[in-house]
C-alpha cells in the first residue's frame, strides 16, 4: 500500500508498529532462540499451545504472550482448531540466512546502544558505542568485544561481502596479478580466497593494528602465510602513506565506514599508492542499487548503525553519492559490475586518470 493511499486507521496501525517495534522484535527473537519456530515448523498440520508447552518445557503462559505477538506480527497463524502454523514470514525468520544475520547483529551489536541515536545525531559521534566501553570507533573496539558480540559483528560483516567473493574473483583475476593491496582486510577472508585462487600472488593487508592482529592469527594456519605481508595503519591519519602497489588495490565494504570527506582523503592516498598500471576495485552495497526492497531496507537500516555505533559520521551510500568523489581523487571508473552474482554488492573498477 502506498503511503499516500493509506487510510487514517492503517496509518495509525503503522504508527503503533513503530511504537512497539522493540517489544515485538524481542518476542520474535525469543521464539526463535527457544525453539518455538522450529517446533511449529515440524508440524505441517499445526500444533497446539499445550503440545508446545510439553515439547519445549515452557509454560503455556509464556508461550501465549509470544505466540500472540507472533500472530500480530504475521509470523504465525492459527487455524480454527487453535493449532499454530508458521506463515511465510515465520519460515524466513527461521531459515533465511540474511534474516538470521541481521537479527543477531541487531540484538548483540546494536540494540542496547541505539537508544543513544538522538545523541549521535547531535554530536556526530557514535554515542551508542559507550555500551561496549570507551572507544573511538567500533573498529578500534573489535578486538576487545565479547565473543558473542564479535561473532554477530563478523557474521554480519562477512555476509554482506563474502557471498560476492566468488564472482568478484572471476572479475579481478581476468588478468595476472603479482601483488594485491587489500585495504581494510579485516580477518583476511579475501586474502584466503585470492591465495587459494593463485599460488603465486602476494598480498599486503592494510588495516588497524587490532585487525591486523586478528588477521595474522587467522592466516597463520595456512601454507601461503609467507606470501602475506601486514601493514598496520590508520587510514584517517594524515601521515599514513600506503605501500606502493603495482597491480591491484582492493577495498571491500570499506569506504562505507567513513564520511565523504574521509573517503576523498582515502582515495587520494590510494591514488598516491597506484601507478598507471594499477587497477583499483571498490565493492560496496549501494542502497539505491538493489534488486529487492528487502535489501534496500536492510542497507538503509545499517546507516543508523554507522551513525550510532560504528563511527558517528558514515552511512550506506547511494551509488550517485560515491561516484562524484572518484574524479576528485584523480581516478576514473572504467567498469561497473552491478549486483555481481545477484548479491547486494556492486563492483567498481577504477584507474588513475
Amino acid at each position: 500500500m502506498k503511503v499516500d493511499n493509506m487510510t487514517a486507521l492503517d496509518a495509525k496501525f503503522e504508527a503503533q508498529k513503530l511504537a512497539f517495534g522493540p517489544f515485538f522484535f524481542q518476542a520474535i527473537v525469543a521464539m526463535r532462540d527457544l525453539g518455538v519456530l522450529d517446533e511449529i515448523s515440524r508440524h505441517r498440520s499445526g500444533i497446539s499451545i499445550e503440545a508446545l508447552s510439553t515439547k519445549l518445557n515452557l509454560s503455556s503462559y509464556g508461550l501465549s504472550v509470544l505466540l500472540e505477538a507472533g500472530l500480530l506480527s504475521n509470523v504465525v497463524q492459527q487455524a480454527e482448531d487453535k493449532r499454530y502454523k508458521l506463515t511465510k514470514v515465520g519460515v524466513f525468520l527461521r531459515s533465511d540466512e540474511l534474516t538470521d544475520v541481521n537479527i543477531n547483529f541487531t540484538r548483540d551489536v546494536c540494540y542496547d546502544g541505539l537508544k543513544y541515536l538522538k545523541d549521535s545525531i547531535v554530536s556526530g559521534k557514535p554515542e551508542g558505542l559507550r555500551v561496549f566501553g570507551s572507544h573511538k570507533t567500533v573498529y578500534h573496539a573489535l578486538a576487545e568485544l565479547s565473543d558473542d558480540v564479535r561473532k554477530s559483528w563478523f557474521g554480519f560483516d562477512h555476509y554482506y561481502s563474502t557471498d560476492s567473493f566468488p564472482y568478484a574473483l572471476d572479475i579481478v583475476f581476468k588478468e595476472k596479478i603479482g601483488h594485491l593491496l587489500d585495504i581494510g582486510g579485516n580477518t583476511g577472508k579475501w586474502t584466503i580466497k585470492c591465495c587459494t585462487r593463485d599460488s603465486e600472488i602476494k598480498i599486503t593487508i592494510a588495516d588497524l593494528p587490532g585487525q591486523i592482529k586478528s588477521a595474522k592469527e587467522n592466516l597463520s594456519q595456512y601454507e601461503f602465510y609467507n606470501r602475506v605481508q601486514f601493514y598496520p595503519c590508520d587510514m584517517l591519519k594524515a601521515e599514513t602513506v600506503l605501500p606502493k602497489s603495482g597491480d591491484v588495490i582492493w577495498m571491500s565494504q570499506f569506504l562505507d565506514c567513513f564520511s565523504t570527506d574521509e573517503i576523498l582523503a582515502i582515495l587520494n592516498k590510494v591514488n598516491e599508492a597506484a601507478d598507471e598500471h594499477t587497477t583499483i576495485y571498490i565493492m560496496e552495497s549501494f542502497w539505491d542499487n538493489q534488486a529487492y526492497r528487502a535489501g534496500a531496507y536492510a542497507i538503509v537500516g545499517l546507516s543508523l548503525y554507522f551513525t550510532c555505533i560504528a563511527n558517528g559520521n558514515s552511512k550506506m551510500f547511494k551509488l550517485d553519492d560515491l561516484l562524484p568523489l572518484i574524479p576528485k581523487a584523480g581516478l576514473k571508473v572504467v567498469e561497473t559490475h552491478p549486483l555481481i552474482g545477484n548479491t547486494f554488492n556492486t563492483l567498481l573498477k577504477l584507474k588513475k586518470v
